[in-house]
């Protein structure tokens, strides 16, 4: 087997053993704030927001840090570095008594962050171009579906074990996904140019990307303003038992269209262009907000995840093989770390909203707004033709 393909499994099954970690926790992390001394809802609301924002402010900072370390040192490192440190960094999580601790180590793992957008820069760096848009598409296939057992996985645990036992077993499945790349993952070597380039020049061969990691930004901000209190909008609208499954369900179902909407965008963007997809896909996931937000049952709402979860999956791949074509190859890895600093910021000021706006008025309002931020990035994207972009760029 190729090295390519023996790499991009071997961090098929990383990516999922980070993504199903980190999912763990997600649907119940309002109901562990609550355990921590809060109890209002408009109380809960807010430092639901703050906590699953904290981690995006320090990420914001330090991605593209880490990108520019990798060009010069090697992806491998970065990737060690990452898995590693989350997982040391969410097993303490488990031993917090106040929400205040809670958001201090989501900051402190945000320093460490970058597992997947790392993982996606060695694999785009070693696979052939032709090859390219198949082998990152896989990729991503790893972490949608690490995303699809993860929350659902979460609930059940969280009945069986308690909250934090899941913080516990988050960290063992991060250091056993490091234990992976350190063992079967190899690199060839870095070659260090000895001249010096001047940093601004180098950021100018990025200029193309600025679109890129615009939309990037903005397409998290549209999906995380509602992720955070999701758990509590089903909640509202469920009041039966097993409220900890039912709330990784309403999670999980968003990753199962994933699954199905991420290869079969992914080979229609090769045939008719990733900006065509994106617009596609950002209008159409506005549209199935509409029955989230006016859902008075559980499968209403069940069904909208469903479908907005099939044209999300068609974003991320969109994006990365944007990013693949437009940066040149002695930058990429700061250029996935630049992009994953945009995401992380969409990630960070998306629950923000979320949570701010579902404060102020309803959660149902968060909805309409999440819609008009998608709906202004579909027009952005449909007037930027830079994205329409074939060819992959020589190194510089």
């Amino acid at each position: 087997m190729n090295n390519w393909k023996r790499t991009l499994w071997i961090l098929w099954a990383a990516n999922f053993a980070v993504t199903a970690g980190m999912s763990l926790v997600i649907p119940f992390l309002p109901l562990y704030i609550q355990t921590l001394g809060v109890h209002r809802l408009p109380d809960v609301e807010r430092w639901s927001g703050w906590v699953f924002s904290a981690q995006f402010v320090t990420s914001v900072v330090f991605q593209p840090i880490w990108g520019a370390f990798a060009d010069r040192h090697g992806r491998k490192i970065m990737l060690l570095r990452a898995g590693f440190g989350m997982g040391i960094v969410t097993a303490l999580m488990g031993f917090v008594t106040a929400p205040w601790q809670l958001l201090l180590l989501r900051m402190v793992n945000g320093i460490f962050s970058g597992f997947i957008s790392m993982a996606v820069s060695l694999q785009a760096s070693i696979t052939p171009n032709e090859h390219t848009g198949r082998a990152l598409g896989t990729l991503q296939t790893g972490a949608i579906a690490g995303n699809l057992i993860g929350p659902l996985a979460g609930g059940a645990l969280a009945e069986a074990f308690g909250f934090q036992g899941v913080f516990y077993l988050t960290g063992i499945l991060l250091c056993i996904a490091s234990l992976i790349v350190l063992i079967m993952v190899h690199e060839n070597p870095v070659k260090i140019k000895k001249e010096k380039q001047n940093q601004w020049s180098q950021l100018k061969q990025l200029k193309p990307l600025l679109s890129v990691f615009i939309a990037s930004t903005f397409i998290q901000v549209g999906m995380m303003s509602i992720e955070p209190i999701v758990t509590i909008y089903a909640k509202t609208i469920y009041t039966g038992s097993h409220i900890a499954l039912v709330a990784g369900l309403v999670v999980a179902i968003t990753g199962l269209a994933n699954l199905i909407g991420a290869p079969t965008l992914g080979r229609l963007g090769d045939k008719v262009g990733q900006r065509k997809i994106l617009i596609i896909a950002l209008v159409m996931a506005m549209v199935t907000y509409i029955p989230q937000a006016l859902a008075h049952n559980l499968t209403v709402l069940l069904i909208g995840r469903f479908l907005l979860g099939l044209f999300i999956g068609g974003m991320i791949p969109s994006l990365n093989v944007l990013v693949k074509k437009l940066a040149p190859k002695n930058l990429q890895a700061t250029a996935f770390g630049l992009n994953s600093s945009s995401v992380f910021l969409g990630n960070l000021i998306g629950p923000l909203i979320g949570s701010s706006v579902a404060a102020a008025f309803d959660i149902r309002s968060v909805f309409y707004v999440t819609m008009a931020v998608l709906l202004a990035n579909a027009v952005m994207i449909f007037f930027n033709r830079r994205l329409d972009v074939q060819e992959q760029p020589q190194s510089a």
